[in-house]
C-alpha cells in the first residue's frame, strides 16, 4: 500500500468538493460507526409510531378535558408539584451552565429542555395565578422566563446549526435546517 502525502500548498489549492470528496475517502466505513440498520429501522419505527400514535390519541382527549375538565380544582400535593418541576429546573440548569463552562457540545440538549421548561414555567404561573398574583406572574415571564427561555432555546438551535455547517460532509447546497440524518 502507498501513502500518498499532499503538500499544504496543495491542500488549500483544492476546491470545497475536493476536499469534501478526500475526507469522504478517509472517513472509516459507515458498518464501523453507524448502528446496525436493523437496529436504526426498529428504534425508527417505534419511535414514529409512539409519535403518531400519541398525537392521535391526545386529540380527542383535549377535547374530552375541553369540556368535562371544571373550571377551577382544588390540587392534591400543589406545593410537591412546583417544588419538583422547580428542583428539575435547577438541575438543568445547573447542568446547562457546567456543561457551557466546560465548553461541551452536548450543552445543547440541557440547553433546549431548560428553554422549553422556562416556557411551561411561564406558562403554568400565568394560568393559575389568581387575581392579587397575575400581574406579579406576568412580568416576571416577560421579564424573565420568557427572555431566558429564548436566549437558551437559540444558543441550542444555534450550536446545532454551527454543527452541522462544520461537519466536513455538509453538502454547502443543502440548509442546515433540511440537513438529513445520517441513518
Amino acid at each position: 500500500m502507498t501513502i500518498a502525502k499532499l503538500s499544504d500548498q496543495e491542500i488549500l489549492a483544492m476546491s470545497d468538493e475536493e476536499r469534501r470528496e478526500l475526507i469522504r475517502r478517509l472517513q472509516p466505513p459507515p458498518e464501523r460507526v453507524l448502528p446496525r440498520p436493523e437496529v436504526v429501522r426498529l428504534h425508527r419505527r417505534v419511535r414514529l409510531a409512539l409519535m403518531v400514535g400519541g398525537c392521535l390519541g391526545l386529540i380527542p382527549w383535549i377535547v374530552y378535558l375541553g369540556f368535562s375538565l371544571p373550571a377551577e380544582y382544588h390540587a392534591r400535593n400543589w406545593s410537591l408539584a412546583w417544588i419538583g418541576f422547580d428542583i428539575v429546573l435547577v438541575l438543568m440548569m445547573a447542568a446547562t451552565a457546567y456543561l457551557g463552562w466546560k465548553r461541551r457540545v452536548v450543552l445543547l440538549l440541557p440547553a433546549f429542555g431548560t428553554g422549553i421548561l422556562l416556557v411551561v414555567d411561564a406558562w403554568f404561573d400565568i394560568v393559575t395565578a389568581d387575581a392579587g398574583d397575575f400581574w406579579l406572574s406576568l412580568g416576571t415571564a416577560v421579564l424573565g422566563e420568557i427572555p431566558l427561555a429564548a436566549l437558551q432555546i437559540s444558543g441550542a438551535i444555534m450550536l446545532l446549526r454551527f454543527l452541522i455547517l462544520a461537519h466536513p460532509l455538509h453538502d454547502p447546497q443543502v440548509s442546515p435546517f433540511r440537513t438529513r440524518l445520517p441513518f
